[in-house]
């Protein structure tokens, strides 16, 4: 015969089990819903935000990249939808496109802009379109030309002048943080030979800048592959020769002699187990994805290159939000 003690045992043990089953349950439910969130999230930008472009001389950039899946994201819902929060303007990395779905590398800044959502952002404050041709067979071709820099400064300013914000913030991922830092600080150029006008820095309008997995000081994979459009010593990833005074490509050099900050706040992050930095992130003994202004620098230990992009999105939020990591 059972005892009462030991029936009080039985009846907790099994209450306990089917609360650990529900509770199992509930976290399954909720993953599925973050992917069938992130999966469902717009692939353009609204027909209000297209709209206000097409309506004040930005039809012919085209920033909708509607010729392919993903291209762009953000805008307003209508004219009540009101920006609350400090616009996010976010760049993509080379190859890649604005946005896609869970579980594909190459999903733009999809997991990110699904994290935001949740956590009470609205596509009227977060803003990406795709630069170049979104095609992983066409990477070594790519290069910070005057063609994407263009591209992306004027996108910027159109976001700035749709949503009238005073500031923004900026994420970057790979070669969009290379390509971002040079939309940001305006001024001159060169490509091909010929020399461009950016305009003003924009910098004053920036609130925070992170960086994440950028090659700021080039690539050491570069070196000896610099006949590589991406690689090149004018406006690709060249990373100089050590040992001596070490000459980075034309476009890196610039950014790394005028310490003109991106931003109030400037972050970076990077990870020594990056899988296409390589040799722990370094070039020449120095990180490459960190700026030597930044407030701060979070590092990993275990995230390939795009991980950084899609596995750390809370703190994304959490650097821009409290400008600390």
């Amino acid at each position: 015969m059972i005892s009462i003690k030991s029936k009080f045992v039985i009846y907790f043990t099994i209450k306990n089990y089917q609360f650990q089953i529900m509770r199992s349950l509930a976290l399954f439910l909720l993953a599925l819903l973050a992917i069938h969130t992130s999966a469902q999230i717009a692939q353009t930008i609204t027909p209000h935000f297209k709209s206000w472009l097409d309506s004040n001389g930005y039809a012919d950039f085209k920033f909708d990249r509607v010729d392919i899946s993903g291209g762009s994201f953000g805008g307003k819902t209508d004219d009540k939808d009101k920006v609350s929060k400090e616009p996010v303007i976010f760049f993509h990395g080379n190859s890649d496109h604005a946005v896609g779905v869970v579980g594909d590398d190459f999903n733009g800044f999809t997991d990110t802009i699904s994290y935001f959502l949740s956590q009470g952002y609205k596509s009227s404050e977060l803003y990406i379109t795709t630069w170049g041709p979104a095609n992983k067979n066409l990477a070594s071709q790519q290069t910070h030309s005057y063609e994407y820099i263009s591209y992306l400064r004027n996108f910027t300013e159109a976001v700035l002048k749709y949503t009238k914000a005073k500031k923004i913030d900026v994420i970057a991922h790979s070669m969009g943080v290379t390509l971002a830092r040079k939309v940001i600080r305006g001024g001159s150029m060169t490509d091909s030979g010929q020399t461009y006008q950016l305009g003003d820095s924009l910098a004053p309008k920036v609130d925070t800048f992170l960086g994440i997995a950028g090659a700021n000081l080039g690539l050491v994979s570069c070196y000896l592959a610099f006949t590589l459009p991406t690689c090149g010593k004018a406006n690709g990833f060249y990373p100089g020769i050590a040992p001596g005074p070490i000459q980075l490509s034309t476009y890196l050099d610039d950014l790394l002699k005028n310490e003109v900050k991106e931003g109030d706040y400037v972050f970076t992050m990077l990870s020594t187990a990056d899988d296409l930095i390589l040799y722990g992130d370094k070039v020449w003994g120095k990180y490459t994805s960190q700026i030597a202004y930044e407030n701060d620098c979070k590092i990993y230990n275990n995230l390939s290159h795009m991980h950084m992009k899609t596995q750390t999105a809370q703190e994304q939020l959490q650097i821009i939000t409290n400008h600390a990591l």
